[in-house]
């Protein structure tokens, strides 16, 4: 379920027994609403409807609060991605197609989430269940670069990771800019599917990978 455009009616009432996932919940709206830096931590249990003490049950601060959410948010994002990439199958550009497509439909379907993923500010160093979510998502684009790099023409293959690293940064470029779901979305006179197939496509065929336009289309 998205978190992000439909729910604005305002503050819950606390009645389900399960705080720790009404303050997530409560989070999430505020985020979609406000940004992760637009509430505070007393805002979000006043959203969930509860005291502004019983948040400290479930959570140190805000900080921890949002990197619950964005924890969340990685483990759904890696699910999707991984779907999508399907370890290349049927064929390894219509995968990669996918793949990227996969990406732009989480920035639009879940951009609470993807804020709370991106934008929040959360020190990766002091939350490393955090930082190995975040990895296992990358480990999927990872993948996807190993077999692009396996089909690049030439006896010097392009590093994997650097290349991981280019498809991570073009995706994310395209999604946060023009892909996602919010009012931050910039608008684009084509849509972002196609500007991110246009750009994989030059950026492979820079690579030296063959037959990219023709698996792509």
């Amino acid at each position: 379920m998205s978190w992000s455009k439909d729910d604005k009616q305002g503050p819950r009432g606390y009645h389900h027994g399960n705080l720790k996932e009404a303050l997530v919940r409560a989070a999430l709206e505020l985020i979609a609403q406000k940004g992760p830096a637009g509430f505070t931590f007393a805002e979000a249990a006043r959203w969930a409807g509860v005291s502004p003490a019983a948040p400290y049950r479930h959570f140190r601060d805000r900080d921890e609060l949002l990197a619950s959410v964005a924890l969340r948010g990685f483990n759904q994002f890696e699910t999707a991605l991984s779907r999508a990439w399907d370890d290349g199958r049927p064929e390894l550009f219509v995968a990669f197609d996918r793949l990227g497509k996969a990406y732009l439909d989480f920035a639009r379907n879940e951009p609470a989430y993807y804020s709370a993923m991106f934008e929040a500010g959360i020190s990766l160093a002091s939350n490393p269940e955090l930082r190995e979510a975040g990895d296992r998502a990358f480990a999927v684009l990872r993948a996807a670069a190993e077999k692009i790099c396996a089909r690049a023409s030439g006896q010097t293959k392009p590093p994997t990771l650097m290349v991981a690293l280019h498809i991570w940064a073009i995706s994310h470029g395209i999604a946060s800019l023009f892909g996602r779901g919010d009012a931050a979305r910039r608008t684009l006179p084509m849509s972002p599917e196609d500007l991110l197939e246009a750009q994989m496509l030059i950026y492979l065929r820079g690579l030296g990978v063959p037959d990219v336009k023709s698996a792509a289309g």
